[in-house]
């Protein structure tokens, strides 16, 4: 009968895809609202226990500094699993009264504390009592501790914030037994009643490492306190620092002699902002792959990505690219200026002027560094033809490339930059390199002068142009617009292509008319579109230096009408079309358009593109994009005349973007035509101004453009168009083992 009844059940459901009314709801309607009820307590106790007790090293932290708050001068601690199965923390403090064992470990009991004003001049590094709460709702604590005036120690078992008896059956009272001054926390279990956070975690080994951390970070700052750290069952310590040790002699013992001989010691105050720090800091001559910052502010062990951002910076001019610096640095300010209690782990805090506190900072860190560097002399030697003899030793000090940050770099690299690789097996022949984009090359070490008198009949050498400071703030652009075209050019990135080009050799120019030039990338061997290339990467300098460009200022100044009437007899002498068509053009109309538009918007171009026009129609600067390159000027008149119909100026996206491809398109290097073939006596001897021209590009290209690509070319998808490989030693090899 049951059996009928259910097939009857299912013959009379409404067959699947039938369509049901609004009031035909699947789930139950609800009578009434939710109601608001309170949490029970043991909800919320664990909850404020994951916020505060994250990992065992958050436990370990809290415990060690309450331990120092006891007035301890030797630390042991011991760790089991990560601390995860055992975490134990031994002290000679002060230990803990008999009758407060009771009360330890409910929430917001504390001796630091009696009201809310006591945070503004809290001086110590608990100050909310939740530690041991938290830790007792989510482990198994317990704690033995001894007054100096007690006879014996007392042991007291805590779980959920109260005492709890040690066997079930006997009293929860605190227990005599000998034991020694201070107190032994012992937390065994942790996040034994949460098991998703206890899954979470990946490995023991890796949370004992963060634990070693966090115990060198206090051994480090807490100047005469010992601390000991080992993994249970082993005999070695991880960490051992005696308490007479000074702050090198730790710094020695945490992380290592090479970091400890290359240590400076700063010092700096301003009663103007209330503050004074002591730092030890690391010298150009030591690096990292990673930044250690050891970063105390009123002796508590925080986190500031301000701070470190800014010392990083600080160091970038005196470290090779890639390398970082060790710091610690203990500040001490005026508690009234700090807020505490920002964050339930206490990793960070708000204080007052962190600007100025850090700008002051960092001005000390780099004019140690400055100083230290200066002491560094060098004595040259002349090898070269033209190369200055010194009268006396030069000091060689870091500067900052100031300006456009597309200036030439010096080709060649901090010693402590070029390591050599260590490598346990020798590589095949067939991956190795021919040449190396980083070893710098004989003709870069000429002297400027040593140029043939050839090359000045095309203008003023690029080496020998005079560049003059501006004191302009650079500014930060906020443009929607430019920053959806910066995306657009990340979005079309193509990594591969990027990689070849941030590490390629300079070969050679191939063709001066088709503009293409052979580039060695790894084992490959590549022809390349230098004209495309120049294109997207003006484009991109653009895009990246969009406010902030310099200037080529032009003395005299030049007319905009003649230049654009100088374009339209180009236009009209290279036209195409038919004479009937260019009686129908009105060229002068155009020429009136384009400077009236060019006027009218002076204001803008000056201020983005330090394009200058005067209001009396006359071009008096053109944006400098790199330093050490000057756009043909022969290719200015036709770039005036393409700002009028080939620049959206209604749009402003359409606008900046059409206005940087024309600009790009500008300082694009002329094509020149090829040279006379030698099998072709009859061609004659090529033109004096045209062969300098063409040594000057060869000499721009090599020295000046391709270094520019290496450096900061995002190589899009759209340039593998202007990309072919021509030749791949490994292919070669192939080839070569079948013959």
């Amino acid at each position: 009968m049951a059996d009928d009844m259910d097939v009857d059940d299912i013959y009379s459901a409404p067959p699947q895809g039938t369509k049901r009314k609004a009031s035909e709801d699947i789930a139950p309607p609800v009578n009434a609202p939710r109601r608001i009820q309170a949490l029970a307590e043991d909800v919320v106790n664990k909850i404020a226990a994951g916020e505060i007790i994250l990992t065992p090293g958050h436990a370990l932290k809290e415990l060690i500094e309450n331990a120092v708050d006891a007035g301890s001068t030797s630390l042991e601690i011991l760790a089991k699993e990560g601390g995860l199965k055992l975490l134990q923390i031994s002290d000679n403090g002060h230990g803990i009264e008999r009758e407060d064992l009771p009360i330890l470990c409910e929430r917001f009991t504390t001796s630091k504390l009696k009201t809310f004003e006591d945070l503004t001049s809290i001086g110590t590094y608990g100050f909310r009592g939740e530690a041991l709460a938290s830790i007792s709702h989510i482990a198994h604590l317990s704690v033995t501790t001894k007054t100096k005036e007690s006879s014996c120690a007392w042991r007291a078992h805590f779980a959920d914030g109260k005492l709890v008896p040690q066997k079930p059956g006997q009293s929860a009272d605190p227990k005599p037994t000998a034991g020694r001054q201070g107190t032994q926390i012992t937390v065994e279990d942790l996040f034994y009643n949460v098991p998703t956070r206890r899954r979470a975690f990946r490995s023991a080994s890796e949370e004992y490492a963060r634990i070693l951390d966090l115990v060198g970070r206090y051994a480090v700052h807490c100047s005469g306190v010992s601390f000991t750290c080992k993994k249970h069952g082993e005999s070695s310590m991880g960490i051992s620092v005696p308490a007479a040790a000074n702050i090198v002699d730790r710094i020695r013992q945490v992380h290592g002699s090479a970091v400890a001989n290359e240590l400076l010691h700063i010092k700096t105050n301003s009663d103007r902002w209330g503050f004074k720090a002591e730092a030890w800091v690391s010298n150009a001559n030591y690096s990292v792959k990673k930044t250690a910052l050891l970063l105390f502010i009123n002796h508590r062990a925080v986190e500031s990505s301000a701070i470190k951002k800014a010392v990083e910076q600080t160091y970038s001019s005196f470290l090779p690219k890639g390398g970082h610096p060790f710091i610690y640095i203990s500040l001490e300010i005026d508690p009234h200026r700090v807020d505490v209690n920002v964050h339930p782990t206490k990793k960070e805090v708000n204080f007052l002027n962190e600007d100025e506190i850090i700008e002051m900072l960092c001005d000390e860190i780099r004019s140690s560094l400055g100083s230290v560097d200066t002491s560094r002399t060098f004595m040259t030697q002349t090898l070269l033809p033209g190369a200055k003899v010194p009268t006396a030793p030069v000091a060689v000090t870091p500067i900052k490339a100031s300006g456009n940050p597309s200036s030439s770099r010096n080709s060649e690299e901090p010693p402590s930059a070029r390591r050599t690789p260590q490598t346990s097996q020798k590589p095949y022949e067939n991956n190795l390199v021919r040449t190396d984009s980083r070893v710098r090359k004989i003709t870069t070490m000429l002297p400027p002068g040593q140029h043939s008198e050839a090359d000045s009949t095309a203008g003023a050498p690029r080496d020998e142009l005079e560049y003059e400071e501006s004191d302009k703030e650079p500014t930060i652009c906020r443009l929607t617009s430019v920053k959806e075209l910066r995306a657009e050019v990340r979005e079309a990135m193509h990594n591969e292509l990027t990689d070849v080009f941030a590490s390629h050799t300079f070969v050679g120019v191939v063709d001066e008319r088709r503009r293409i030039a052979a580039i060695q990338g790894g084992v490959k061997l590549f022809l390349v579109d230098y004209g495309m290339l120049c294109n997207e990467y003006f484009y991109q300098v653009g895009l990246t230096d969009f406010g902030n460009f310099g200037s080529i200022r032009l003395d005299p100044p030049l007319s905009v009408t003649d230049l654009l009437n100088v374009a339209v007899e180009h236009e009209k002498s290279s036209s195409s079309s038919s004479a009937e068509a260019d009686e129908d053009f009105d060229w002068a109309e155009a020429v009136t358009l384009v400077r009236e538009q060019l006027v009218a918007r002076r204001d803008m171009l000056a201020e983005y593109f330090s394009f200058d026009v005067s209001p009396a129609g006359d071009l008096c600067a053109l944006p400098l994009l790199v330093k050490g390159y000057v756009p043909c000027m022969a290719k200015l008149p036709q770039f005036l005349l393409r700002l009028g119909p080939h620049v959206n100026w209604v749009e402003e996206k359409d606008c900046f973007c059409s206005f940087l491809r024309e600009l790009a398109s500008f300082y694009v290097p002329e094509a020149l035509p090829p040279p006379p073939s030698a099998d072709a006596p009859s061609a004659g001897e090529e033109d004096p101004e045209l062969a300098a021209r063409r040594r000057q590009l060869e000499r721009t290209l090599e020295t000046v453009l391709f270094p520019a690509f290496r450096s900061r070319l995002v190589a899009t998808r759209g340039l593998l168009k202007g990309v072919i490989e021509v030749a791949n030693l490994k292919g070669l090899y192939r080839v070569f083992e079948r013959c």
